[in-house]
């Protein structure tokens, strides 16, 4: 008997990092024949892109919906419980996450009541009611109230902001659990890890030396010269002119890890050379990428 699904929600930028956490799920399990796995990509959703090029309320300022933003698959995060019928359990998680642990113990655990479980999203007492809906347990059928596609909208008639629904500021405290840190761990990879998110966007592994091709957060606000400057240069430049390239990634491990689950996905022909070629000639995966995999290769030989 299945024990629910887990959905990952991508777009072309992250597409391979998508495909690489749905093998990672499946390797990672003890019984991986007790639940499926469904990539939600953003192309298959087509009230995203009805949106293209709108403003929409974020943190409280305008911004512009472009479905070529790197984290534009977010509002999926809300689409698996009307996916699944509003019946049943579901995980939902980002196409950097990628599993350590058996995710059957997470689609398993005793919910205590609630209808849907996240970690904190930071530690600091004023954001401490803030959830990370980058990983969530749910139980679909408590969550009839979720309708994606009308909260969608709201954003760009500015009666919702997008930096509250991400955090699940509108849902009813009782119907939110709190899961453990290991279950969406931040960059940081320990024994005790069980999702591993490689969240900093500008140091994912399988990006390092790329243009930056991410809308980073505004944190010039407060700072009203910077933050023209900021409007300016996206306004007269490009939206990620002048953002410089994607770093390495400060813990070697989490760079080994995951080119060592790339090598065994092309060893198994789960994906095949050519998708890693024509990410690369795309820009969305770094350009020696076929090299780390064989020198993972011979290191683990």
């Amino acid at each position: 008997m299945r024990s629910g699904k887990i959905f990952i929600q991508t777009n072309e930028r992250q597409w391979l990092g998508a495909l690489v956490s749905a093998y990672s799920l499946k390797r990672q399990s003890a019984d991986p024949d007790a639940f499926d796995v469904e990539i939600m990509h953003v192309r298959d959703f087509p009230f995203l892109a009805a949106k293209e090029g709108q403003a929409f309320l974020r943190g409280g300022v305008s911004r512009v919906w472009r479905m070529d933003d790197l984290q534009s698959f977010t509002p999926l995060r809300f689409m698996p419980p009307k996916l699944m019928g509003y019946q049943g359990r579901a995980v939902v998680i980002d196409p950097d996450v990628f599993a350590v642990g058996d995710i059957n113990e997470l689609l398993n655990r005793d919910m205590q009541g609630t209808a849907v479980m996240g970690r904190r999203r930071s530690h600091k007492p004023e954001k401490a009611a803030q959830i990370a809906t980058s990983v969530m347990l749910l139980d679909c059928a408590r969550l009839e109230h979720w309708q994606t596609e009308q909260e969608f909208d709201e954003l760009f008639h500015f009666e919702r902001d997008y930096k509250d629904w991400i955090v699940l500021e509108h849902e009813d405290r009782q119907n939110i659990g709190v899961l453990e840190d290991e279950w969406n761990d931040f960059d940081r990879l320990t024994g005790a890890t069980k999702l591993l998110h490689n969240t900093k966007r500008k140091t994912q592994p399988w990006k390092t030396g790329l243009p930056v091709d991410y809308t980073p957060a505004d944190k010039l606000k407060k700072y009203p010269v910077l933050h023209k400057l900021n409007q300016w240069r996206a306004g007269l430049l490009g939206e990620y002119a002048l953002l410089g390239k994607y770093q390495p990634h400060p813990d070697q491990r989490q760079e080994q890890f995951f080119f060592d689950l790339l090598r065994e996905c092309l060893d198994r022909g789960v994906i095949d050379e050519a998708v890693v070629r024509d990410e690369m000639q795309k820009n969305h995966v770094r350009h020696d990428a076929l090299q780390l995999v064989e020198q993972r290769s011979v290191a683990t030989a």
